[in-house]
């Protein structure tokens, strides 16, 4: 896919990025961290994100600029720095993460849906999943037309469900009351939702979902027009999805308050503008959330498409899933994981409690690309590779590094035990694709560090199972 005309722009970079994090997470916001946090650890943990994920885009960012031979992001900053099974690995994960996350957007499209048509109830009614197979499809045969017209698509939906939140922002904050936003500003009077530390680190796992999709223009490395962009991309999207977070979170505690915003259903940011303007605002966030949805599934069904077509490309992952269509599409790659997309989505409709928690697992799932990303950043710095000349900037980046590394460990622990013990359940069968591709090379299976690597991934798939089996942990 060598042609000019097919390479993405700025803009396009800049609407995946944004495209990829704007997902449904930034409409239920005030409910999500209200429920877990009064207003001043709500600063507090927002501070703490703006750092650690700042460091994380800049880690994209020096990759980017440094390593511009290694394509499609996480996956290839784990294989450079650690291997071949950490690098199946980093991409296993990511695509897991990546359409589990859009079967989570076709169910709340239609939950959004369901409350001014019934029939389309919480998302899982037959007519609903009916529905969202048929989007399913249309997405996936708009995407087989070309990664271009795909990508032009997703910058307009981008900029289009944008414009609801920004009109939010203003509208709250003309409506903002500093009264209501300091009252009981600590949580002293709300005993429930504990510390002001214990309220910190609960609302920080609610930050983990809403910035997935900062490596979008990373994945893309390789089709970008200009190198050069895609560093400027991720810290651009980066820099302005964070500005309406903060906004949309810290403008609705000042309109109601906490106990308020923690009762509402979702998606709350409606309620919200509903409360200060009347029945139109909420549907003009429930317009805002069907296209941001719509946005986010094309970006999505881009990116993990992308992620194992890379990996096939480099040999990683079995050949049959680079092949391309006559379009330039990794079309084998779209198919396997729009398949997936439909079987879960058949799923929900008798377990919706298990498509619950499997979003959130899908979610912690792309906490260990995102520590090896930063892990090699760091480790070129360590060794000055790339540094020639630049002992300054040398430093500089093994400092941003090193905070992105200690970063993405504290969200591994805030995510706690049970996710990282499923994570390995469903990291382990990725094994089978990883021995086929090395079998069709003709290459041993593992190193030695690699099978010490898989017994730990194995031992906490063991653990996890007999756990599940056994009722001490569920789903």
């Amino acid at each position: 896919m060598g042609e000019q005309g097919q390479k993405l722009r700025l803009g396009a970079l800049v609407a995946l990025v944004v495209g990829s994090m704007i997902g449904g997470g930034i409409f239920s916001l005030p409910q999500n961290m209200a429920a877990r946090a009064q207003a001043g650890a709500v600063l507090i943990g927002w501070g703490i994100t703006a750092v650690g994920m700042l460091a994380l885009a800049f880690v994209f960012q020096t990759l980017a600029n440094r390593k511009p031979e290694l394509d499609s992001g996480v996956y290839a900053y784990a294989k450079a720095g650690f291997g071949d099974y950490m690098g199946f690995s980093s991409a296993w994960g990511y695509w897991i993460s990546a359409w589990l996350g859009n079967v989570g957007y076709f169910v709340l499209l239609f939950s959004t849906l369901g409350f001014y048509f019934p029939v389309f109830g919480e998302g899982n009614t037959p007519v609903a999943i009916g529905c969202a197979s048929m989007l399913l499809w249309a997405v996936h045969f708009l995407v087989l037309r070309g990664i271009r017209e795909a990508a032009f698509i997703n910058l307009v939906t981008t900029v289009a469900k944008v414009v609801p939140l920004v009109l939010f922002v203003v509208i709250a904050a003309c409506a903002f009351r500093l009264d209501i936003f300091t009252q009981d500003i600590w949580g002293q009077g709300t005993p429930a939702i504990g510390s002001v530390l214990e309220q910190v680190r609960n609302m920080m796992l609610v930050t983990v979902f809403v910035f997935i999709g900062i490596e979008g223009a990373s994945v893309y490395s390789g089709r970008a027009r200009r190198r050069a962009d895609v560093g400027r991309a991720t810290v651009i999207g980066f820099v302005g999805v964070l500005a309406l977070l903060v906004l949309v979170n810290v403008l609705s505690l000042g309109v109601m308050t906490q106990p308020e915003l923690a009762g509402l259903q979702n998606p709350s940011l409606a309620a919200v503008l509903s409360h200060i303007v009347g029945p139109w605002g909420a549907l003009l966030i429930s317009l805002g959330l069907a296209v941001s949805l719509l946005g986010a599934l094309l970006s999505w069904a881009l990116l993990c498409a992308e992620i194992l077509y890379a990996t096939a490309r480099d040999q990683t992952m079995p050949r049959f899933l680079a092949r391309e269509n006559a379009n330039q599409v990794p079309a084998n790659a779209l198919w396997l994981t729009n398949c997936m997309i439909q079987g879960f989505l058949l799923i929900t409709l008798v377990s919706a409690g298990t498509y619950t928690s499997l979003i959130y697992l899908a979610s912690s799932m792309i906490l260990a690309p995102y520590l090896w990303s930063a892990a090699y950043a760091m480790s070129l710095a360590v060794r000055g590779e790339t540094y020639a000349g630049q002992p300054a900037r040398r430093r500089k980046d093994l400092l941003v590094a090193a905070l992105a590394v200690v970063y993405a460990v504290w969200l591994l622990y805030a995510g706690g035990l049970k996710y990282l013990l499923l994570s390995a359940l469903l990291y382990a069968p990725g094994v089978i694709l990883f021995a086929r591709a090395k079998h069709e090379q003709g290459l041993t299976l593992f190193t030695l560090m690699e099978k010490l690597i898989f017994a730990a991934v194995l031992s906490g798939a063991a653990l996890a199972g007999y756990a599940l089996w056994s009722g001490l942990l569920s789903l």
